[in-house]
């Protein structure tokens, strides 16, 4: 019989927790948690991410500012802004929301935040810090899954971890935190040989690549821990993951669903690297 992952339960539980370090900065420190979220053009998507931000910001009590820039923003105009937020004391975090126009160069822009301000995870210092296990700050949507195998007790030491798929975002830095926690990490993608025998001797399997019911009941461990990080649409227009769900959780000892697994944790993370990109604030780290 196999346990649902409920990743609602758990950000919510994160959330309270976040809430007290916000207070207790505000009542000790005299210090108001500020994010600042910078929005480029008009993608539907972009602004619903962008809105749950917003939202999740006044839950915890964090203060956020958000810049909406009109699609026809030049290069220069951006990095403007970014520069100007960088220097801003009242604000710890700095998120430029994803994927921007295609006239504008998103690596050059992301570049202009530092590490301390990079709740994302994504730039190259704290991607190098990541990988050599040092203190940082981590990209949300696979820090995210670590918090919720940490909650439900499910040992990643020792154990055969397969990520499928090598994004920056989420692959890489997944297959990196694995590492860290002393699993064995095999990392798949496009070009991998035998991938369903790959697949098939993780004790712990998280499939990242945006293929709606990619992972079927034959690629699967009896007994594995399935993370399901894909948001895709079915052919009848409904969310599903990477993972075809009532194939495989019979198969498996743990199983995220979608919705409700990994994506309330992905926002709560950017929560969590908020507050503590201001406390680290306080004392120069």
């Amino acid at each position: 019989m196999f346990k649902l992952i409920d990743g609602k339960a758990h950000s919510a539980a994160i959330r309270v927790e976040i809430k007290e370090r916000v207070q207790s900065l505000k009542s000790e420190n005299n210090c108001e948690v500020g994010l600042a979220v910078v929005l480029v053009g008009s993608d539907p998507a972009s602004q619903v991410y962008v809105r749950n931000k917003i939202k999740g910001c006044e839950e915890v009590g964090i203060k956020s500012y958000a810049y909406y820039l009109p699609e026809e923003v030049t290069q220069a105009q951006v990095e403007e802004l970014v520069t100007e937020l960088v220097q801003n004391g009242k604000i710890h975090g700095i998120l430029v929301q994803l994927p921007l126009p295609e006239h504008l160069d998103s690596q050059k822009i992301l570049s202009l935040i530092p590490r301390a301000k990079d709740v994302d995870g994504f730039c190259e210092e704290n991607i190098g810090n990541l990988c050599m296990n040092r203190n940082c700050l981590v990209a949300c949507t696979p820090n995210g899954v670590m918090k919720m195998l940490e909650r439900e007790g499910i040992a990643v030491k020792g154990k055969n971890a397969v990520v499928i798929g090598r994004s920056n975002i989420v692959g890489k830095p997944m297959a990196m935190l694995l590492l860290n926690a002393d699993a064995t990490v095999t990392v798949c993608h496009s070009k991998t040989v035998n991938l369903k025998e790959v697949c098939k001797n993780a004790d712990i399997l998280v499939a990242a690549i945006g293929k709606a019911k990619f992972v079927t009941a034959d690629m699967v461990k009896k007994g594995a821990v399935i993370i399901d990080v894909g948001m895709n649409r079915d052919e009848n227009g409904k969310l599903c993951g990477d993972v075809d769900f009532e194939n495989v959780k019979d198969n498996c000892s743990y199983i995220t669903p979608v919705p409700g697994g990994v994506g309330p944790m992905t926002i709560t993370m950017l929560l969590y690297n908020t507050v503590t990109a201001a406390e680290r604030s306080l004392t120069n780290e």
